[in-house]
């Protein structure tokens, strides 16, 4: 199956990730300040932050993995509070 949306959001936080957890949270900041109202982008920032978690999780990285945790949750947390209608349904297919 083939993504019909996407970001760059996977390979920026990708080139974040070397530079640390500050590096990992900057990016964070800025892509969702910029792409919280938008649901496409957000939705997208929520499965990359998801993603990442578990990726760290399973190589040891305990501290990006925890920091990914944490950002996800927010994300996660806003979308589920202030998507409404068809664009938390979108939400909601694209995460399942």
């Amino acid at each position: 199956m083939t993504k019909e949306f996407s970001t760059t959001f996977k390979s920026d936080f990708t080139i974040a990730d070397r530079f640390g957890v500050a590096a990992v949270k900057d990016t964070f900041n800025r892509a969702f300040k910029e792409w919280k109202t938008d649901y496409r982008y957000l939705t997208d920032l929520v499965l990359v932050l998801n993603h990442k978690i578990w990726e760290h999780y399973e190589a040891g990285r305990k501290a990006l993995a925890t920091t990914y945790d944490g950002l996800w949750r927010q994300a996660d947390d806003y979308a589920r509070d202030n998507l409404k209608g068809d664009e938390l349904h979108y939400f909601y297919r694209k995460i399942d």
